[in-house]
């Protein structure tokens, strides 16, 4: 496994990253768990795993919707991730491993450029590592593995950042959190959360109200179309 402290993130030595991903990049050690998630790692009895956040040009972010009768977190969704196999030597292998199990993007082309806190899944028990990439290729992406993805977006910051599509989202157990409606999906829970900590990482925030609080089962609230 990497060494590192678990509550702080760190960027990778990677060159010539574009200007656009310097500001994440440069703010990556300055990064707590507690920015980004309320849930920090137990210190034991979880099981490690590890998600990408795939940047592309554009600028865009790799989302997959899970597969809906899956056993946990159905429809849901997510960055491509998983927990971590025997194979793997580090988050990144895991990461770009499931990556490409889910999505068939090339892996060869993605450029890990930092790590994010770890950070706690309660519902799941896993400690997840999230993986930030630049995707310095462009591959082709679709729905590789229909057992576990049931679609795959790339999806705009722009739209992530557009304040009409910023929600608080309230799940019939109580919990309330950031989502955003983008692409015809609603995107909260721990994935919204990394996003919303990512803009906010970026410099890519706008205002936007977040008294606005929409049950996880209502209406989405902007049309794509």
């Amino acid at each position: 496994m990497i060494g590192r402290d678990p509550a702080r993130g760190f960027r990778l030595p990677v060159a010539d990253l574009p200007s656009w991903l310097e500001p994440v990049a440069a703010t990556i050690g300055e990064v707590h768990g507690s920015h980004l998630t309320r849930f920090l790692p137990p210190a034991e009895g979880a099981r490690a795993s590890a998600v990408l956040m795939l940047l592309g040009e554009g600028p865009d972010l790799l989302i997959i919707e899970r597969a809906h009768d899956m056993n946990s977190h159905a429809g849901q969704p997510a960055f491509p991730g998983g927990a971590l196999e025997d194979q793997d030597a580090n988050p990144i292998e895991a990461a770009l491993r499931e990556a490409t199990e889910e999505t068939g993007v090339d892996v060869a082309g993605v450029v890990p450029f930092a790590l994010l806190p770890d950070l706690w899944v309660p519902v799941s028990n896993f400690i997840v590592t999230p993986v930030l990439g630049w995707w310095r290729n462009p591959s082709s992406i679709y729905v590789a593995d229909p057992r576990e993805v049931a679609s795959v977006h790339r999806v705009p910051i722009e739209q992530l950042a557009d304040p009409r599509r910023r929600v608080r989202v309230r799940h019939p157990s109580g919990y309330e959190g950031p989502g955003f409606d983008v692409s015809g999906l609603r995107v909260w829970g721990f994935t919204a959360g990394l996003i919303s900590g990512l803009l906010d990482l970026a410099g890519w925030s706008k205002p936007w109200d977040d008294t606005r609080v929409v049950d996880l089962d209502g209406p989405l609230v902007v049309d794509d179309a």
